[in-house]
């Protein structure tokens, strides 16, 4: 009987047609009988800087420190876990006769298994399918397994795949992982016993964790190190030093520098290896450091968050990228990255508007913006201080920040165009239209983050540059989106429109005029103090004190602050100047320092400018000097505020030919601003000299009255600071039901004239000096009346609405 069944099965196996499909499924099995993913283990966010150095992790979802798989290990280790594990690991195919031969002599001797005989490969395949059952058979599969292992992969990506997931004890797997926790170092830097450390764990990983069996970690880390000695891996002296060096206590807490920015970059992504940033590790320690040492001063103020970052110039890339003040707590939104997050912009536009009227040459570096009260539609903006200049300079307007005059030049540029020409150069959170965010869009009504703001001011500064290093060239990739990776160049352009390119001329007398911005003292005060750096810079501060804002730069560097609670919460005393600025400073203090622009004479021009105005001067009217400015400046507009005054003599009083003899009539060119602008100037510049009045005799001339007279100067000798012409005036009720009051404001260029009331047909009396009346007309449209002692009339509709 038990012939017929082998001749039965010989015959099977001798029939061709069976002997072809069982070789092809033996085949296909084969190929197949590798686990497809390999390995599916969830991985470690992991974050270096430039140089390979750690700046964070976050354990993967499974709980354990298991950093994404290496490609590469470093020499040390790879002698260590060969001579340790599987001495012919480069020369058998996947397993190890005469280990397997000395396996079985070791466990029948000691009469139970000593020795598994398994090799690196064989171990990669049952740690790719951790918790099966480790028998006779299961060892057998391994075997096959590890052999088609050794087809599909080199031997020195087996020996990678084993160091990313073999386990080194406690929740710790992987090399790397296993060298920053116990070692705080990368695998590449492990010295010959601290490599020997690591190659003996996986061994048995529970039984030789560090803290616990330390004698036995290291008589077997020494045994070794010893081996290593004699196939002459390492020499003598070698091998008595590192049989000196100790053992790691326990693992190490990996370094936490940068965990915003670790979650930031993989929160969109399922990115499975580290990324390599271009930050630079001990920078981002004393940024850092900066922010802390600031803490308990802003803690003390209500104020809980901070964030600030570092640019490099020549490359936009990201040096330091602290998203939030360290050690902040999850109550206080700590975990919150507030350099990506739209805050209100405060002041910080307004030197990219500057540069833009500089550009179109709207207005020349020092040209006069009106400083007066000040009511547009509604909207009333007002200096810091509540005080007005008259006009200010444009340069100091933007150094003392001065917010009336950069309403009013905003009006003047064009609201939509400005709002458009935002959009193009990368703000990325300007979603509604520009009349949404009218001209409070200058002083914080639209939102930016700290990340686009450095990004545009690192765009002019990369224009500059360009511009006067590359033979007075434009680059249209200037305007780029920062990068944050080492290896790879920024790619995303914002700059759309390419006749859109800020000049280098408004960029350079920008930023000249930033750089002489004074700088805090200790206490945040406008004071100047010494430094050897030249910083151009600017502040910020939010409508409610929500937000305080410092960015500066120097021809290397850029440096961008933003200071305030997460949550929204104002804060009085939340300023740029007092609290952002004095950390952007500490910050330069760890840069090195930086030359400075040189001035792109390309792209100027040399024209008269009016000492006075800063306007174009008008030739032989004004007292000019020469000045450098943008091209398209050539043709900006002339002085508007002098003109020639034909006076007496004495030059105390105008006269015309009809009353002089044309001879003695002295033609005197004289600055003359307009009456509110005259009003608040010559309070703070005495010297400033009203204009003549007529001569007594040349009053009388024939056709010229007094109206005609006043013609003769641009502007007239009153003018209303409140209201504007057909202003619309809501008064609301008062606690006791009665309609409430508004004051009517007009300034006069002679204060010591009478000026006469009247509203509608009715006389309300006369002031002087101070021409103020608080009134409280009825509901309706009214016309309000003027008279000064020479007859000179000024007529204002306005309307009273009701509620």
């Amino acid at each position: 009987m038990e012939a017929k069944k082998t001749r039965k099965w010989r015959s099977f196996f001798a029939n061709k047609k069976v002997i072809g499909p069982i070789l092809f499924l033996l085949i296909l099995g084969y190929v197949l009988c590798l686990p497809t993913p390999l390995f599916q283990n969830p991985v470690c966010k992991v974050l270096f800087d430039r140089d390979e150095q750690l700046l964070g992790a976050s354990i993967a979802t499974d709980g354990q420190w298991r950093f994404p798989p290496i490609t590469h290990i470093p020499d040390k280790f790879k002698t260590c876990i060969v001579e340790f594990e599987d001495r012919r690991f480069f020369s058998h195919p996947g397993f190890d006769i005469k280990g397997i031969i000395r396996a079985i002599n070791q466990n029948i001797r000691n009469k139970k298994i000593v020795s598994g005989a398994s090799t690196l490969s064989m171990q990669v395949i049952r740690m790719s399918r951790p918790g099966k059952s480790r028998n006779v058979f299961r060892k057998a599969i391994e075997m096959v397994q590890a052999t088609r292992l050794e087809l599909k992969f080199s031997k020195e990506e087996i020996l990678a795949l084993y160091a990313s997931h073999a386990p080194f004890g406690g929740n710790v797997v992987g090399l790397e992982a296993a060298s920053w926790r116990y070692f705080a170092k990368g695998p590449e830097l492990l010295s010959w016993a601290e490599a020997a450390v690591l190659a003996v764990l996986p061994n048995s990983p529970s039984l030789m964790h560090p803290g616990k069996n330390r004698d036995k970690l290291l008589a077997k880390r020494n045994r070794l190190l010893h081996r290593l000695a004699e196939q002459g891996h390492i020499d003598a002296t070698t091998l008595e030093l590192s049989l000196e060096e100790s053992l790691p206590e326990k693992p190490l807490p990996l370094p936490n520098l940068a965990p915003h920015l670790l979650h930031t970059a993989f929160a969109k992504t399922e990115r499975k290896t580290p990324l390599h940033s271009s930050l630079d590790l001990e920078l981002q320690k004393k940024v850092n450091g900066v922010l802390l040492s600031h803490k308990n001063e802003l803690n003390a103020k209500g104020v809980h968050n901070a964030c600030a970052l570092v640019i490099d110039l020549k490359t936009s890339k990201v040096l330091s990228y602290v998203g939030n003040m360290p050690e902040a707590s999850a109550r206080d939104h700590g975990q919150v990255d507030i350099i990506r997050a739209p805050r209100s912009t405060g002041s910080i536009l307004k030197p990219i508007l500057s540069m833009l009227m500089l550009d179109e040459g709207l207005y020349l570096p020092g040209s006069l913006l009106p400083d007066i009260p000040t009511h547009l539609s509604g909207y009333r903006p007002e200096n810091y201080k509540i005080t007005y200049d008259g006009v200010s300079p444009l340069n100091e307007a933007l150094q003392r920040s001065l917010n009336i005059p950069f309403v009013r030049a905003l009006q003047n540029y064009g609201l939509e165009k400005f709002h458009h020409q935002l959009k193009q150069l990368g703000f990325s959170h300007l979603n509604k239209s520009a009349n949404h965010y009218g001209l409070t869009l200058i002083l914080g009504g639209a939102e930016a983050s700290l990340w686009d703001l450095c990004k545009v001011y690192a765009g002019a500064s990369k224009t500059l540059s360009h511009f006067t290093e590359e033979d007075a060239q434009y680059f249209s990739d200037d305007f780029q989106e920062l990068s944050i990776l080492h290896q790879e160049q920024p790619r995303e352009n914002f700059v759309q429109d390419e006749a859109f390119i800020l000049g280098a001329a408004s960029i350079w007398h920008t930023f000249e005029n930033m750089k002489k911005v004074q700088r805090p003292n200790s206490e945040g005060d406008w004071k100047s103090f010494r430094s050897a750096k030249k910083i151009a810079w600017k502040t910020g501060t939010s409508f409610g004190f929500r937000d305080a804002w410092s960015i500066g730069l120097t021809k290397d560097y850029l440096v961008g602050v933003w200071v305030g609670n997460a949550d929204g919460e104002g804060k009085s005393g939340l300023i740029g100047v007092e609290m952002a600025a004095p950390i952007l400073f500490d910050v330069f203090r760890g840069l090195p320092n930086s030359s400075w622009y040189d001035p792109p004479y390309d792209d100027m021009l040399a024209i008269p400018v009016c000492k006075k105005s800063g306007f174009r001067a008008l030739s032989g009217i004004c007292e000019s000097d020469s000045l450098f400015v943008p091209l398209r400046a050539e043709e900006s507009r002339l002085c508007p505020y002098h003109q020639t005054l034909h006076l007496d003599e004495a030059s105390d009083l105008r006269v015309h030919d009809d009353c002089r003899n044309v001879m003695d009539i002295r033609q005197e060119p004289w600055f003359i601003l307009p009456p509110a602008e005259a009003h608040y100037f010559k309070k703070i510049n005495p010297s400033y000299k009203d204009i003549p009045p007529y001569a007594a005799d040349c009053i009388s001339r024939d056709d010229l009255n007094q109206a005609s007279a006043n013609a003769l100067v641009e502007h007239g000798n009153m003018q209303f600071i409140y209201p504007r012409n057909n202003f619309k005036i809501y008064i609301p009720l008062e606690l006791s039901g009665k309609s409430g009051k508004t004051v009517f404001k007009v300034a006069h260029r002679n204060e010591e004239e009478v000026v006469h009331w009247h509203l509608d047909d009715t006389y309300l009396g006369s002031t002087q000096h101070f021409h103020h009346m608080e009134l409280s007309p009825s509901f309706g449209a009214h016309t309000i009346t003027l008279v000064d002692e020479n007859g000179e009339v000024l007529e204002r509709g306005f309307e009273i609405l009701s509620e």
